[in-house]
């Protein structure tokens, strides 16, 4: 049995806003990569239909932009002062391994 595909991601809710609820997960590919899963959330690609989101959440619809975070942590697509959560389980490995710096001081990895 093969071990399912991850990555970690960045997931920016844009149901509600541009610069909606952002985090960094990791999110599971599905065997055929057409889908993947974060937080229990299944999600499909809007093959270049959705309006600044590239996939929607199959339960609900919400579009929603997800894409590998860039190393200089700019990943909103509209800047936006909003926080960006990264998840614990995944903590140390995006400072360290994606934005190259050490774990910031308060942050649980």
């Amino acid at each position: 049995m093969s071990t399912p595909r991850t990555r970690i991601m960045y997931i920016e809710d844009k149901s509600t806003s541009l610069n909606g609820q952002a985090r960094i997960g990791r999110v599971v590919y599905s065997k055929s990569g057409r889908s993947l899963t974060y937080d229990g959330r299944t999600f499909q690609s809007l093959s270049g239909r959705g309006f600044k989101a590239n996939y929607f959440e199959t339960e609900t619809g919400d579009h929603f932009w997800i894409s590998g975070p860039r190393r200089d942590g700019q990943d909103r697509l509209y800047g936006g002062t909003q926080p960006v959560v990264v998840d614990a389980d995944v903590a140390k490995a995006y400072w360290t391994s994606i934005r190259g710096v050490k774990v910031p001081t308060g942050t649980r990895p």
